[in-house]
């Protein structure tokens, strides 16, 4: 299994209180969230990571180096300024190799068990679903009804028994992998460029929800970091809480 990581947005919400870097190369506790990625990856026996960047990617590679992981591939997207539909329609290729994939959101911190959910699951195609959930419009949606996923989106439009918080990664197999990688260039070639990639999923999901399942990890610690106030957040309360590797 191999796994993608989309780190090319600008970060413009955190920038200062960050800086002007990849969101990616933020520092919790010390570590960047990219050289937690690689170490969680590494204790899975997962190996083979492809980044997708394009803000500052030169950043990137330096901590790369630093980190003795030249081994990782990189895809650039000189269009980062556009949707994340742009990185993952420039990452294409991967999408279209065979073997299962992991595709990650490079901008969360997470407890190591979380992952492992993910990767051991039983199912091909896999949501993480986390049932507390704040409100609000921000976090993206993951809609249950009679126990199957029925909808996708930071605002749900289909009816359902309850929705939780998805945590930002996702499994697919090899044939979803490939029409992931088709609907991108389909809805680009549409005019689409401004399209977060979870609206490519969701459009998978609802064309052929029966595939599609998901894991609840509810309990385990993991924030994405979008705000201020979730680095802070972070900082605080996630990173005390988290089991890192085994």
């Amino acid at each position: 299994m191999r796994a993608i990581i989309l780190a090319a947005g600008l970060g413009s919400r955190l920038m200062n209180k960050a800086g002007e870097i990849p969101k990616i190369l933020i520092k919790v506790g010390g570590q960047t969230l990219l050289e937690r990625h690689l170490r969680i990856l590494s204790d899975l026996s997962i190996t083979e990571v492809v980044i997708g960047v394009g803000y500052k990617s030169n950043l990137i590679i330096d901590e790369l180096i630093n980190l003795k992981r030249e081994d990782v591939k990189l895809v650039y997207n000189p269009n980062f300024d556009q949707g994340s539909i742009v990185t993952l329609q420039k990452l294409a290729p991967e999408l279209r190799q065979d073997g299962g994939i992991i595709i990650m959101d490079g901008d969360v911190l997470y407890d190591i068990r979380i992952l492992k959910c993910l990767i051991n699951s039983k199912h091909e195609n896999c949501f993480l679903l986390d049932r507390n959930i704040e409100d609000g419009e921000e976090p993206m949606k993951l809609a249950i009804n009679n126990g199957s996923i029925v909808d996708f989106r930071k605002k749900i439009e289909k009816p359902c028994d309850y929705y939780g918080e998805s945590v930002g990664f996702f499994k697919f197999s090899t044939t979803t992998a490939q029409s992931i990688a088709n609907t991108c260039s389909q809805m680009i070639s549409s005019g689409l460029q401004e399209t977060y990639m979870e609206e490519v999923i969701r459009y998978e999901l609802l064309k052929n929800p029966k595939i599609f399942a998901f894991e609840d990890i509810t309990g385990l610690p993991w924030i994405e970091i979008d705000f201020p106030e979730d680095l802070t957040k972070a900082e605080t309360k996630i990173l005390p809480s988290l089991i890192i590797g085994d």
